[in-house]
């Protein structure tokens, strides 16, 4: 029936040939693209813009919609992963059916692989909109998906960064339950000294988990873990394990905030935890009292930044000169000399944190890393990289700079929720510089050092970002969801489960009373492997269908 229809539309195509600039139009001819888009079959409307997406090049293509009674628009312009969604929804707020919107990429496809060949790039580009127009008369009007949403949130962790995002949802006045694997909320900043301003890190931590622990509508469980996660955004049901008993939650959105430790390898560089010690053993003898040492010498990037462990810890260095300045404040007369490959001080108020120091008297060495250093009884032996010579330095206490490493449970959680973590274990965000708080999975969300090492004010400050995330979603009505999912022919699947293996999103189940697949379209993002693994091509995905796609194929 809908063929049938399709057939007897009468098709209205809109092509809009995007300049970008300089970016486009100087490596190939846009006005002759144009004008062979108007000869195409179901075409018009054309127009040539100097950037589409701009706003008068958005509301050219409004205007050519209600003007042209347009009922396909295809726009010709740069990457569809970027300005797909804009013209989209520019096409629905014109009251056409956004799903009635292709998009061809001359830019990365033409402009910029064909640079200095003009001729071929614009050849290329009369190709590629062929193909698309082709592709958009056989395009179908589709209903996006809705699911409720359940406005309370799970934080798992209670560190710094766990407790921020708690209070900055409450404060926007949505439900929060906050899981604690310890006993106490605080993280790893219950452990530290003090912080770069010189407040003490506990006190600091301590209010602001009081503060939580008071607000009405937050729910603190410590001493609690996360057994099992199932569901999905807006509607996801988590199993707490509470003083030897299991109870279910219903929650819209999960934060991950479980944070990380300090390594502590046994032998590392004489460790022995009286004279050789990290960091964080060193935070704990300052928070008790005056240091038993006058000579000590601190050596960086120990235990990371080698082959088991690529990378930089980031708060080592700032870590480093803070305690040094500390000592040499209360000991004028100590000699502290930080051993480094390169100072990580980023920022303004670092860097002046590293001159100061300089200014106190903290001698600063930088050792070859190819050579090991010796931790002798009584002394360092290390390589100076600057001076090439052999260098021993006498002292009293070593202070190692470890580095912050993935919880052990760190595994299990991203298990639970089918999260990825990277090759050194840390949860690994949906894109570094675009999604940097945002997991692939929708719904699910992480913060602070479980991500990646990050200062107190990093870890605050990415919570309440999360919470700013989670608010965009849980806020709305209900929410919507793509059309463009997996759809299965029950008449023809046979139950095979082959597309089980290859959905990478858990979007599809077996119905073993029909015996056929089924398709979660909530959980489905549209990725097209089953379609293309599908042995008796039941499954189609929505808006490529094979005849679509053929469609192209043949126009080329």
């Amino acid at each position: 029936m809908k063929k049938e229809q399709r057939k007897d539309e009468d098709l209205r195509i809109g092509v809009f040939i995007c300049d970008c600039g300089s970016n486009i139009a100087g490596h190939l001819d846009c006005s002759s693209v144009t004008d062979y888009a108007a000869t195409l079959p179901g075409v018009v409307y054309t127009k040539e813009n100097l950037y589409t997406c701009s706003e008068s090049g958005i509301h050219e293509i409004q205007d050519a919609i209600k003007k042209h009674n347009l009922n396909r628009v295809v726009v010709a312009s740069c990457s569809p992963r970027t300005h797909f969604p804009l013209f989209s929804s520019s096409c629905a707020q014109a009251g056409m059916n956004p799903y009635l919107f292709e998009m061809v990429n001359i830019r990365d496809q033409c402009s910029w692989v064909h640079m200095g060949q003009r001729g071929i790039a614009t050849a290329k580009a009369k190709d590629l909109v062929r193909m698309g127009v082709a592709k958009s008369a056989g395009l179908e009007p589709q209903q996006e998906i809705e699911s409720s949403l359940i406005r309370k949130i799970l934080v798992i962790g209670g560190g710094i960064a766990g407790l921020s995002a708690a209070q900055a949802l409450r404060g926007m006045g949505l439900e929060v339950l906050l899981v604690e694997q310890e006993n106490e909320l605080g993280g790893l900043l219950r452990q530290l000294n003090v912080l770069d301003d010189g407040s003490s890190a506990a006190d600091q931590v301590a209010a602001l988990a009081a503060r939580v622990c008071a607000a009405d509508g937050i729910t603190v469980r410590t001493g609690a873990t996360v057994a099992a996660i199932n569901g999905y955004i807006g509607n996801f049901t988590a199993t707490i394990e509470h003083e030897g008993q299991q109870h279910e939650e219903t929650v819209g959105c999960i934060v991950v905030a479980t944070g990380a430790i300090p390594l502590l390898e046994a032998g590392l560089l004489g460790h022995n935890g009286t004279s050789v010690i990290t960091q964080m053993e060193l935070e704990q003898r300052l928070k008790q009292g005056p240091l038993q040492a006058s000579r000590i010498v601190m050596i960086q990037c120990a235990g990371s930044r080698n082959e088991e462990r690529e990378y930089c810890s980031r708060i080592c260095c700032a870590t480093a000169v803070k305690n040094a300045m500390l000592i040499k404040r209360a000991m004028p007369l100590a000699n502290v000399r930080i051993l480094y490959r390169d100072m990580q001080m980023y920022g303004d108020v670092k860097e002046k944190m590293l001159w100061d120091a300089r200014g106190l008297g903290v001698g600063f060495e930088v050792y070859d890393a190819d050579k090991e250093i010796q931790v002798r009884d009584g002394s360092v032996v290390f390589h100076q990289a600057v001076l090439g010579e052999t260098k021993e330095l006498p002292c009293d206490l070593v202070v190692l700079a470890t580095p912050l490493v993935p919880r052990p449970e760190s595994a299990t959680v991203a298990g639970l929720m089918r999260v990825p973590t990277d090759k050194n274990g840390f949860f690994l965000e949906a894109h570094a510089k675009l999604r940097p708080l945002d997991f692939a999975a929708d719904g699910i969300f992480v913060c602070g050092s479980a991500r990646f090492p990050a200062t107190s004010v990093e870890a605050r400050t990415q919570g309440i970002g999360v919470a700013a995330r989670v608010a965009a979603i849980l806020f709305k009505d209900k929410l919507i969801k793509s059309a463009i999912v997996a759809q299965v022919d029950e008449t023809s699947c046979v139950g095979c489960m082959g597309c089980l293996n290859v959905c990478p999103y858990e979007a599809i189940k077996y119905d073993s009373k029909k015996r056929v697949c089924v398709v979660q379209e909530i959980l489905c993002k549209g990725c097209g492997n089953c379609a293309a693994t599908c042995p008796s091509h039941s499954i189609i995905l929505r808006g490529y269908r094979p005849e679509q796609l053929l469609a192209q194929i043949r126009a080329l």
